[in-house]
């Protein structure tokens, strides 16, 4: 209560939360744009979204601390090292489960994500890690609000991708056909697309992007080899609010995630941050059931 009442008091303390919150936001909306592409087009509900991301982040940590690259030139490496293993990740497992029931998927991926998590825990340990960009703040209000500076630089290239991403699903020839593969697959095939190669690449895009989405949030957050459900959670909390195929509302909603999220952090305590998120999805999942028994009863 004591926290409600700084918020109502202390107007800037909410403003910085709503900043958080928003700048938090636009990582989460790169996520759940890739698990809202592989379920809309391969109908497959993605358990190791999390993991990629954090692969990322560990990826551009590796070439930052061990091999000497900047910061920034690690996203696109991880971006690209995420979209291969995601290709063979389709190629050895994926391909398996498509048009397999979505219990089927969930199982299998969930395993791909335990596997990860056991691959990045030997590979680059168990510590909290974190790259230090050498960027400040920016203060306002007296100092009562601070804003990163290296957050909103993540929040600016999670933009761009998010631009380029949109280009071309609207203007390449595989974007186009990710679209219509995403309508009717089986039309799609009928008409010479071939849809195994559609699927595979779709998988890797997914994965290339929470590769790049990893590799900002280990210059503006932290990761950890078992951190990566949290960021699967969050993924489709979104998706389910947002629905498949609406990018306007996957970024409107994964913002909205990012200051409810902010303000349950602050408001119930730090500890509390992340079972928020869990409650949320509960409740989410119950109201979208009862609204569907609803509309069956009113087809009846």
């Amino acid at each position: 209560m004591d926290n409600i009442q700084l918020l109502i008091e202390t107007p800037p303390f909410a403003l910085q939360l709503v900043i958080e919150g928003v700048l938090l936001g636009g990582i989460f909306a790169l996520a759940a744009y890739g698990m809202a592409l592989v379920w809309g087009v391969m109908n497959i509900i993605n358990i190791v979204q999390g993991e990629w991301v954090m692969l990322g982040g560990f990826i551009a940590f590796a070439l930052a601390q061990w091999g000497g690259v900047p910061s920034l030139f690690g996203i696109p490496v991880a971006a690209a090292a995420l979209f291969a293993i995601g290709w063979l990740a389709y190629h050895t497992i994926i391909f398996r489960i498509v048009d397999r029931d979505l219990f089927t998927s969930i199982l299998a991926t969930f395993g791909l994500s335990i596997l990860f998590q056991q691959l990045m825990n030997q590979i680059f340990g168990a510590d909290v890690r974190t790259l230090e960009s050498g960027l400040g703040s920016w203060y306002f209000f007296n100092s009562m609000v601070s804003i990163s500076q290296t957050k909103v630089l993540g929040f600016v290239l999670a933009g761009v991708i998010a631009v380029v991403l949109t280009i071309f699903m609207r203007s390449s020839r595989m974007g186009q056909a990710i679209r219509a593969t995403a309508q009717n697959a089986r039309a799609a095939r009928i008409l010479g697309i071939d849809t195994d190669r559609v699927y595979a690449f779709t998988y890797g895009l997914n994965a290339a992007v929470c590769g790049a989405a990893g590799a900002i949030v280990v210059m503006a957050f932290t990761i950890h080899p078992y951190q990566g459900l949290i960021y699967t959670v969050r993924s489709f909390t979104i998706v389910v609010i947002a629905g498949l195929g609406n990018l306007p509302g996957v970024i409107a909603s994964a913002f909205g995630l990012g200051i409810a999220e902010q303000y349950a952090g602050f408001t119930l305590g730090a500890e509390f941050q992340n079972a928020f998120v869990f409650l949320l999805l509960v409740v989410i999942l119950v109201a979208r059931n009862l609204k569907l028994q609803r509309r069956r009863e009113v087809l009846r």
